[in-house]
Formats: structure tokens, C-alpha cells, sequence
């Protein structure tokens, strides 16, 4: 793929992170949206669906992947980079989401801030921001011993 393309794709991917963030009120169910954004340690904690907000999380992060997926794969164009990716992303949402749906039936009241932080890595695409520059220094080193 020319670099230009390969460019404007994964601009165009980066925009469609950008709107599901844009429209997160209308497509997805979390009451824990707007008791983060507001002053939530002294706010009492919202009632809550478990089950929709375990689908809601699910679909969020499945959106999220399949995007930064597809953001790596044009990047570096390597399908065991892709196959790494699709495997971290899949440990770290069991992962994730289990430690999540803990703290917030246990432990919500005396541990705001690490809730707040499991939550934002099942629902923001942060592990694109982390995989990118590790596999382009990869590369990079790998390129470098030849």
C-alpha cells in the first residue's frame, strides 16, 4: 500500500475512534459517564444494569479493537503483529472487564480511582496508543541489526 493511503486509512480509522468517543451517550449504556465526569466522590453510586452494562463494555471494546486492529495491521502490514494484537486485546478484556465488574460491586465506595482507570482501558482505545510506537520501535530495532 502507498504511504499515502496507508495514511489517510489510518486517519480515517483514527476519526472512527474519535466518533464512538463523539456519540458514547447515544450508543452505548453507562451510567458511570456522567458519575465520573462529575464530582463522583462525593455523588452517590449510580443504579446500574450489570448485565447491559457488561454487553454495552463488550460492544464498546469490540468496536474499539476491531478499529485498532485494523489501524495496526495497515501500519505494519505484518499478520503476526496482527495476531499478537488480537491476542493481548482479548486477555486484557477478560482481564479487564472481571477486575472491573469487582470493584464496582465490591470495592466502588473505597477505591474510586483504580475503577476509574480499569474502566477507561475497557472503554477507551488505549492499547492502540501503546502498541503503535512498540511495534514501530520493533521494527525499527529489527531493521537495524540487519
Amino acid at each position: 500500500m502507498k504511504k499515502i493511503w496507508k495514511y489517510i486509512a489510518v486517519g480515517f480509522l483514527f476519526g472512527l475512534l474519535v466518533l464512538i468517543r463523539a456519540f458514547e451517550n447515544q450508543l452505548f449504556y453507562d451510567p458511570f459517564l456522567n458519575f465520573f465526569k462529575n464530582d463522583y466522590l462525593q455523588a452517590n453510586i449510580p443504579e446500574y444494569n450489570a448485565w447491559l452494562l457488561f454487553v454495552n463494555h463488550m460492544f464498546r471494546y469490540a468496536l474499539n479493537m476491531l478499529v485498532s486492529l485494523a489501524i495496526i495491521y495497515i501500519a505494519f502490514e505484518n499478520k503476526h503483529v496482527l495476531k499478537f494484537s488480537f491476542g493481548l486485546y482479548l486477555v486484557a478484556f477478560v482481564v479487564l472487564v472481571s477486575l472491573y465488574f469487582y470493584l464496582i460491586q465490591h470495592n466502588l465506595a473505597e477505591d474510586y480511582l483504580l475503577t476509574f482507570y480499569v474502566r477507561r482501558f475497557l472503554i477507551q482505545p488505549l492499547f492502540v496508543l501503546i502498541l503503535l510506537p512498540a511495534f514501530y520501535y520493533q521494527r525499527k530495532i529489527k531493521h537495524e541489526e540487519v
